[in-house]
């Protein structure tokens, strides 16, 4: 079974947690055991695992990338948005999530986010869900 997410985002970097999009994909597929690969089909937009708990993870993390990989670097890229590109290589595009008993075995604090680094936009996000 394949999904497609349409997520808006709201800003130029932030982390969206999308774990119960994804819940519900699987919900609706009906897969008791397999995989769940989450795809982002954008080259300035990453899908990562991290905490979801602590709204100040995810703010840590876009102001330690800010820091690394400042917006306007000395980069040749004509649309002003390499490090947005950068960022999203260094995390990826994908994440594949083991679904066991037809639970996320996602740990205790772990979300899947959708990582954007060129917002505001609207992203397509691929929810694969792979029964075994």
């Amino acid at each position: 079974m394949l999904e497609t997410l349409v997520v808006k985002t709201h800003a130029r970097e932030q982390l969206l947690d999308l774990s119960a999009e994804v819940r519900a994909v699987l919900a609706r597929s009906g897969a008791r055991e397999g995989l769940v690969v989450v795809y982002s089909t954008h080259t300035t937009a990453a899908i990562t695992l991290n905490e979801n708990a602590d709204p100040d993870v995810p703010r840590d993390m876009l102001h330690w990338l800010r820091q690394r990989i400042p917006q306007h670097g000395e980069f040749v890229h004509a649309e002003g948005n390499s490090d947005a590109h950068l960022k999203t290589s260094l995390f990826g595009v994908s994440q594949t999530v083991v679904v066991h008993q037809g639970r996320l075995m996602l740990g205790r604090w772990q979300g899947i986010f959708l990582a954007e680094f060129d917002g505001p936009r609207t992203r397509e996000v691929l929810v694969k869900v792979v029964a075994s």
